[in-house]
């Protein structure tokens, strides 16, 4: 195995690669020549206090972390690859609450207990409302676009949709969707210097969206009502969660339920206006494939880490007890080991194993079948209302350290 040609110092998580570009031939590199890699950092970088981190790149590494939770742990260090120097520890441990941070038998406790709000039957019952919902928001921003039918994709359409469904599932009144908008905003922005978000900042809008959800359970404890925050607190005999839990919970599809899905329609509609033959493909026959590809292409979440529970081995590397390890799904999303000319945007394409909603496991996706329903719904109401849609600008990216995010794409629908 001969040694990969990166640059000295370089580091996947540093927030000022993803600011211009997802490191694709640094991933290839590594897919090539050393899947799996230690990635120096200075004590306390990231803010953890170690040296570092190992980067795991191939498919099949990534999955088979991903499906050990034994061996790699979600809580020991959380999922979140990087924080900043200045993250205290005992802010990270707080984030233990949250079901992405937990580990079997705790995680397996919440999870099937949350999971009640993602059956197959809720999510057929939001299908109709959320058809009409995208139809809407199509309309909306035609009606609201600028001088040549402009507008920013992001704020006008690719976040409406993940937050009016997180809003019709567990009750959020309509009109406060843009306080979730704005505090999950801040959770993640605090490596862009453009929203000069701090941590504190970062974990006041935490606070806002605990407190908030917090209430609403307390609310459908005195008063239950037909709703999925009063099967989730309020059941009897099938187990609950508490306040707390619940807060948590909603935290998490704060970002996981909307950051992620908005990213994914706006990579999406990129790739569309930057693929004509793709567009024309999508507006003509509307295939079933579309949504993979979509989540495949973007891959919003570039990488979570786990923490090495005892020494192991991966990818012929000794990995010590306490480690932390990087799997990087934007990476194992391109490996020719498993996909046919991964580069290439297949709408059609077909198997699509992708890790786009985790590498399977006790973390894959709880809503896995609620954002691929947002995303068919959003595009078909995009191809009926602005088949002609075009750019108007290059996407501004987001600089963060592990979320392939989009702040701003204008196009143009005159």
């Amino acid at each position: 195995m001969t040694c990969p040609a990166l640059p000295d110092g370089f580091d996947f998580t540093d927030p000022d690669v993803l600011h211009h570009r997802v490191p694709f031939p640094e991933f290839a590199e590594l897919r090539r020549t050393e899947p799996v890699r230690w990635i120096p950092q200075s004590p306390n970088l990231a803010g953890f206090g170690d040296e570092g981190y190992w980067a795991v790149t191939r498919h099949a590494d990534v999955k088979y972390v991903s499906t050990h939770p034994e061996l790699f742990s979600s809580t020991l260090n959380t999922a979140i690859i990087r924080f900043n120097e200045h993250m205290e520890r005992d802010a990270i441990d707080a984030q233990r609450l949250i079901l992405l941070n937990m580990d079997p038998p705790e995680h397996t406790r919440v999870r099937q207990i949350v999971q009640r709000g993602f059956t197959p039957r809720a999510i057929r019952a939001l299908e109709g409302n959320l058809r009409g919902r995208a139809g809407r928001i199509v309309e909306t921003a035609l009606a609201n676009a600028g001088p040549g039918g402009s507008f920013d994709f992001v704020t006008e359409v690719a976040c409406e949709l993940p937050l009016q469904a997180i809003a019709e599932l567990i009750g959020i009144p309509q009109e406060d969707r843009a306080k979730i908008f704005d505090w999950s905003n801040k959770m993640i922005a605090y490596d862009d210097p453009e929203y000069a978000i701090t941590e504190e900042v970062g974990q006041e809008s935490a606070t806002e969206i605990l407190a908030y959800a917090m209430n609403m359970s307390a609310d459908r404890k005195q008063c239950p009502a037909k709703d999925i925050v009063t099967t989730l607190v309020a059941a009897e005999d099938e187990g609950n969660l508490g306040s707390d839990e619940f807060g948590f919970f909603v935290l998490m599809l704060a970002v996981a339920g909307n950051e992620t899905t908005r990213n994914a329609i706006t990579h999406g509609m990129h790739a569309f206006l930057t693929h004509a033959d793709q567009w024309d493909l999508y507006k003509r026959e509307r295939p079933a494939t579309a949504a993979e590809e979509i989540v495949r292409w973007a891959t919003p979440v570039v990488s979570f880490q786990r923490t090495a529970t005892q020494d192991t081995e991966l990818g012929g590397k000794q990995i010590r007890k306490g480690d932390r390890v990087g799997i990087f799904y934007s990476s194992a999303n391109n490996d020719p080991e498993v996909f046919d000319s991964p580069e290439v945007f297949d709408i059609t394409r077909d198997p699509n194993p992708h890790l786009g909603f985790g590498g399977g496991g006790p973390h894959f996706c709880l809503g896995k079948s609620l954002a691929t329903l947002e995303i068919d719904l959003i595009f078909n109401a995009i191809a009926d209302a602005m088949p002609g849609l075009r750019l108007a600008g290059d996407p501004r990216r987001l600089r963060s350290a592990w979320i392939n995010g989009v702040k701003e794409l204008q196009v143009s629908a005159g």
